[in-house]
């Protein structure tokens, strides 16, 4: 099994810390390209852009990182609830596509969080969410394949669309899809290429595994299996321990309690699953071995970390992959230092995974123009 590793773009900012008043490093695109240049120089597969309007626009965000990246794959997230339909994503995703070189890959977000959508004039219930991306998906896919398309449905209703541009990747750039409902996987098995579940126990992931593949054999279809999760690894264990407990070290009580009543009002499965995890109880945040959910205490969505030394965190992923994983989508705070962190630590004992530069980890982030003279001007430094 060929194994891909991907890291996450902060696009809403960055920090060392959860529950600062604001981020310590404010998103700037200068940021983010040095984020995406060292994930390509040490040898990761992707980098996924995520979606929210506390987000910076994944589209423009990809399209700035294609003249500064060559080879690293851009996972960038489409609301399919809340964009210019179908039609017009094709354009945009062929557009992309080509200026990527066949880099593009598409993160399917049906859309979780009402209150955005709603900001953004989109009022619809959590499956009519899902029926909405199936209306959407089931035309995408067909122009980029190159069909002339007459579609009425519920939600979309396109008379003699044709696109004009085809994507390098044949038929369409990859899909890629994370949802926990019922809906969301009969979703996944009808359209997705790679379904990603958040970091669960490992019982918990091959139930979803075991779902998803059986629904998608009605469809005649098989489809692959990732792994989105944070990671907090040090080259000793209890260093591990202890920046865990220093990146959650400022939330008080009161705070967590909040984010409990933010995440109650939230529909979807996924968020419930994490939060049932924790429970926001600070004394049960490690679920399983090396698995620590203390980042769901108060960030939303992905919110569990696998926290050890390199050995550690090494073979939970391998548990992982013997589940049926072939990508991880990784993260860690501060993105930039951690990209760099984990390729060198853990990369090498990995299965085909070997960090591409040499150079310690400060002389390799810490030199040349690629840091955002934004932040110097403010006396905000990487290190």
């Amino acid at each position: 099994m060929s194994l891909s590793v991907f890291w996450f773009l902060p696009t809403g900012g960055d920090s060392r810390y959860l529950h600062e008043s604001s981020p310590s490093r404010p998103v700037s695109n200068a940021y983010l390209r040095q984020i995406a240049i060292t994930a390509e120089q040490f040898g990761y597969d992707g980098i996924l852009i995520p979606t929210g309007s506390s987000n910076l626009d994944p589209f423009i965000t990809a399209a700035s990182l294609a003249t500064v990246t060559s080879k690293i794959k851009l996972l960038v997230a489409l609301r399919t609830s809340a964009t210019g339909g179908p039609t017009v994503l094709a354009r945009q995703a062929a557009t992309l596509d080509d200026a990527l070189n066949g880099r593009l890959i598409l993160n399917v977000v049906p859309g979780a969080y009402a209150e955005e959508l709603e900001a953004d004039g989109v009022s619809l219930t959590h499956d009519e969410r899902y029926e909405l991306a199936d209306e959407f998906l089931t035309i995408y896919k067909k122009l980029l394949s190159g069909e002339r398309v007459d579609f009425k449905g519920k939600y979309f209703n396109i008379k003699n669309a044709k696109n004009l541009f085809p994507s390098v990747q044949k038929p369409y750039p990859p899909l890629y899809f994370g949802g926990s409902s019922d809906v969301g996987h009969e979703l996944a098995a009808k359209h997705i290429d790679a379904y990603l579940t958040w970091g669960e126990p490992l019982d918990a992931v091959a139930a979803k595994i075991a779902d998803v593949k059986k629904r998608a054999q009605k469809y005649g279809r098989s489809v692959r299996f990732g792994l989105r999760i944070h990671v907090i690894v040090r080259e000793s264990e209890e260093e591990a321990w202890a920046a865990a407990d220093k990146l959650i070290g400022k939330i008080d009580d009161e705070t967590i309690q909040k984010a409990l009543k933010n995440f109650a009002a939230i529909d979807s499965v996924g968020q419930q699953r994490i939060t049932e995890l924790h429970k926001g109880d600070k004394n049960r945040l490690k679920i399983a071995p090396n698995l620590w959910a203390g980042i769901g205490l108060v960030r939303r969505g992905a919110g569990t970390a696998l926290v050890g030394n390199p050995e550690q965190v090494a073979a939970r992923l391998k548990e992982y992959v013997d589940l049926g994983i072939d990508t991880f989508v990784l993260s860690g705070y501060p993105h930039l230092e951690e990209a760099a962190r984990f390729a060198e630590l853990v990369f090498p004992l990995l299965p085909g995974k070997a960090p591409t530069t040499t150079g310690g980890l400060e002389s390799h982030i810490f030199t040349g123009s690629a840091f955002s003279s934004r932040f110097s001007d403010k006396g905000k430094k990487a290190s």
